[in-house]
């Protein structure tokens, strides 16, 4: 047999070879393009989770340096009842505009009210909706003589352990359930 005939013969063969590599390249390839996709679709929902929880503790922060802010040193006012996020909070006076020379107590109340519009998302609105808030957030405070507590829960997307249920959490702030979220804070105000 001559070099010319053995040349040919690998020739012919490689063909076959060269499209079933192409094929596993492709399948290689496309593999990887799936897996950075839902790699991406992870570090989404991760990072729409995290920018919740950072929310949470700046409004926890809020409140409290609200309450550190009010001249009355009556922090009991703060205190009420239910928990807030529904909406229902009303602030009879415009404490923002300084020519209303608000009390103590009416800045209580512009400061609750300020503070729930902030967990709803009032702020920003994408049509009639409240899109800049918290998931369902709900805010409860609780005051014993200068100690504060302030808890706020909101829902997060996928189910883990109730937040409200662990050794730190508050359990009677916002609805209980597989996908709540929560953040406690503790001050003392002087």
């Amino acid at each position: 047999m001559n070099n010319f005939s053995m040349l040919s013969s690998c020739r012919n063969k490689q063909r076959g070879m060269t499209f079933l590599e192409v094929l596993i390249a492709l399948v290689i390839l496309v593999t990887g393009i799936l897996g950075a996709v839902a790699l991406q679709a992870v570090a989404k929902k991760s990072s729409f989770d995290s920018m919740q929880r950072s929310l949470a503790s700046s409004l926890a922060q809020d409140i409290i340096e609200r309450m550190r802010g009010n001249s009355s040193n009556n922090i009991n006012l703060y205190q009420v009842g239910s928990p807030f996020g529904a909406g229902n909070a009303v602030a009879a006076v415009n404490c923002a505009v300084l020519a209303n020379n608000c009390t103590p107590a009416q800045m209580t109340f512009y400061d609750l009210f300020e503070w729930e519009q902030s967990l709803i998302g009032a702020g920003t609105k994408n049509g009639l909706l409240n899109v800049g808030g918290l998931v369902n957030g709900v805010g409860c405070i609780s005051v014993n003589g200068n100690s504060v507590t302030v808890a706020i829960s909101w829902e997060g997307r996928t189910k883990l352990a109730d937040g409200g249920n662990s050794t730190t959490g508050d359990s009677s702030c916002g609805s209980s359930g597989k996908k709540r979220r929560q953040v406690v804070v503790n001050a003392f105000i002087l």
